[in-house]
């Protein structure tokens, strides 16, 4: 059945990795896909993640069915570190959470609902944003729109247009907000802009919808949730997708969540009865072991204070590397100012690079760089950063 069918084209990103692996240069470094690595190259398991998964195997008992939502006490986990434990819409009960197999499935679980009830609806999404977006919703079936988002030119947020595009967002439509960390620019709003949005939602009565894959990696797990808080305050309906891979480390175990929040407890009881219809019919339940570990950990005041302490670690590792990047690139005489670098958050940074010279360090050094230029700091490492730093001067003299 498949003679006459092309191939599907490789994933931008994943597809990205598997060209690193085949790659036999023993200098190669991947600065693709968005997995933090330590100072030794490695993705590690956090040791209140071992200490958790020492406990779950301890006290498991069995290995049946989850609820089709998940485990009760994970979305009660979920809600305390994503809304804040003194938020109205966690007290109220007027926000449920189900348990999905990672920040795609939550984004996936929450697209194919939207679309039975918002048929019509367009999504917007930023300009740029993460590749999967276009992906997900596009294959729920929704057509897409973009809003502004990122300057080129000033390497930072382009406000104004973005409130311009949202100011047109029809009653109805579903804006996709990245919470923080902004994939794949590294520019985030600041408080006073979130405000801002948030009046704009408000007014227009567009459904809002959050994308947190990396709570505690800008500046905070509560500073990071400003503009989740923010939107709950007004009452208004909208949904956030979270995820464990990258504040947990839990990659592997496929461990998020969609929380629905709601004017009110009547509305939230509806949202759970038709969001467990769509998931009954995808995957039926969620895997366990995830988010049992990710729910002993929060539960635990003990394991909960080491896991900030290594999630800081993991935060303060990155903007070392801005700062280290920075001075490498001006070392080596790269031309231009990156400051801009030090400003953005999360793991991730529109590097400034084009498309010609991320080929070229493809090519030519085995570095791995997704088009447009989007880098993950976190593949830099003290081995490989002056290797990189000499790479992208070099590149640059190449390429016309």
């Amino acid at each position: 059945m498949w003679e006459n069918i092309q191939p599907a084209p490789p994933d931008s990103i994943l597809g990205l990795t598997e060209e690193f692996k085949k790659d036999r240069n023993p200098g190669k470094v991947n600065l693709g896909v968005g997995v933090y690595k330590d100072n030794n190259g490695r993705t590690p398991i956090l040791g209140a993640v071992k200490k958790a998964e020492q406990q779950l195997l301890a006290r498991e008992t069995t290995k049946s069915y989850l609820p089709i939502s998940g485990d009760p006490a994970y979305g009660r986990a979920v809600q305390k570190l994503v809304l804040g434990e003194d938020s109205d819409a966690f007290a109220s009960s007027r926000a449920v959470t189900v348990h999905a197999p990672g920040g795609t499935g939550a984004l996936k679980v929450g697209a194919d609902l939207l679309k039975r009830f918002k048929p019509q609806a367009r999504v917007w999404v930023s300009s740029p944003t993460w590749a999967n977006h276009n992906g997900i919703f596009g294959d729920a079936g929704f057509e897409l729109d973009r809003y502004s988002y990122y300057n080129p030119e000033s390497k930072g947020l382009d406000f104004d247009r973005m409130l311009d595009d949202l100011g047109r967002a029809p009653a109805g439509d579903i804006v996709v907000l990245h919470a923080c960390c902004h994939n794949p620019s590294g520019v985030d709003l600041n408080q006073s802009q979130w405000d801002e949005v948030v009046r704009v939602a408000d007014k227009q009565g567009w459904i809002p919808f959050l994308d947190f894959a990396y709570q505690g990696f800008g500046d905070g797990v509560g500073e990071d949730r400003y503009a989740v808080e923010r939107f709950a305050a007004s009452g208004m309906d909208f949904l956030v997708a979270s995820s464990f891979s990258k504040n947990f480390g839990l990659y592997n175990e496929r461990t998020g969540a969609l929380t629905i929040i709601c004017p009110g407890v009547v509305e939230a009881k509806v949202a759970m009865s038709h969001v467990k219809t769509v998931i009954r019919t995808n995957y039926s339940n969620p895997p366990a072991h995830g988010g049992l570990v990710a729910t002993i950990i929060l539960e635990d005041s003990g394991l909960y204070q080491e896991w900030l302490a290594e999630l800081a670690d993991m935060r303060e590792r990155i903007k070392n590397v801005r700062r280290t990047l920075v001075k490498g690139l001006a070392d080596c005489g790269v031309p231009g100012d990156f400051s801009f670098i030090e400003r953005q958050r999360g793991m991730f940074s529109f590097s400034g690079l084009s498309d010609e010279v991320v080929k070229w360090l493809r090519a030519e050094k085995s570095i791995y760089v997704v088009g447009g230029g989007r880098i993950n700091l976190a593949g830099l490492t003290t081995d490989n950063l002056d290797y990189v730093c000499s790479s992208i001067a070099e590149a640059i003299k190449a390429v016309p």
